[in-house]
């Protein structure tokens, strides 16, 4: 026993080098939105000078307040904050759904159907441009947010998610007990699957509210009107189509990245608690 209990704290001891390592990757991940503050607080040129420019300059606020002027900022953070919810909560909701149907539920074509969900994430996204553009066309949606809210409200990745996690944590036993109570497949699904599964749906609409505060793509081909931008299309609109003001695109560049930041602070522990959850139980 003398000799296990030393080895024991050895062992649970972190070495000085785990810090080092863990700090050296926190500075990586940081550097980059630390370097776009710099920009957005200097101008062109000394964004581009050598040796680069280390302190933060003093025209943050002033170039903040050009991209108001010079595009409507405000309501495209707005427009952002609308779309990016929608479509997490909705693939949070509706990805369970279909993950519980899919793993759960016997129906004719199951495996057919869930293989061609599969395989759906084999196709580039950009493919699918030309063919959703023309559906939104036909219904009238083009330059609306419904067009960016609708496409992304399920994910075949969601659903894959969703299906292999409510495989392994729910029990058919668990819903056997609950249909001989009298519960139908809905109330089986909300009631007993859905709250087992939450923090599994949580981190998937995290990751759709991410992805939807990024995208890029679909929203500069479907919208048009300035009002109805989001936050990538407004930074995009600060650039003309000969040069690159640095400042004033870092600047809005910048405000984009703090809500996603402070997102991450108030649910990052709670994200990872969620994908550690599933990583085990799968």
């Amino acid at each position: 026993m003398s000799t296990a209990a030393p080895r024991s704290r050895r062992h649970g001891r972190v070495r000085w080098w785990t810090y080092l390592m863990l700090s050296a990757a926190t500075v990586a991940c940081l550097f980059p939105l630390y370097w776009m503050f710099i920009v957005a607080t200097t101008d062109t040129a000394t964004a581009t000078q050598m040796p680069p420019e280390v302190v933060p300059g003093g025209n943050f606020f002033a170039l903040a307040g050009l991209v108001m002027e010079t595009v409507p900022f405000v309501q495209a953070l707005l427009n952002s904050l609308f779309v990016a919810t929608a479509i997490g909560v909705g693939q949070a909701v509706l990805c369970a759904l279909a993950g519980y149907a899919f793993a759960k539920l016997a129906f004719p074509g199951r495996n057919v159907l869930f293989l061609i969900v599969l395989l759906t994430m084999t196709v580039p996204t950009q493919l699918s441009v030309i063919p959703q553009y023309m559906i939104m066309s036909e219904l009238g949606w083009v330059d609306t947010l419904q067009a960016l809210v609708v496409p992304g409200l399920a994910s075949a990745f969601g659903i894959f998610w969703m299906r292999q996690h409510i495989t392994a944590t729910i029990s058919d036993e668990l819903m056997q007990a609950a249909r001989i109570d009298g519960a139908n497949s809905w109330q089986v699904f909300w009631r007993i699957a859905f709250p087992i599964v939450r923090p599994a749906a949580f981190v998937l609409g995290l990751f759709g509210f991410v992805t939807a505060w990024n995208d890029f793509l679909w929203p500069f081909i479907v919208l048009k009107s300035p009002e109805r931008y989001t936050a990538q299309i407004a930074i995009k609109a600060l650039q003309n189509s000969y040069d690159v003001d640095l400042g004033l695109a870092m600047s809005g560049s910048f405000m984009a990245t703090v809500p996603l930041v402070a997102l991450f602070v108030l649910v990052g522990r709670r994200m990872v608690a969620g994908i550690l959850e599933g990583a085990f139980k799968g």
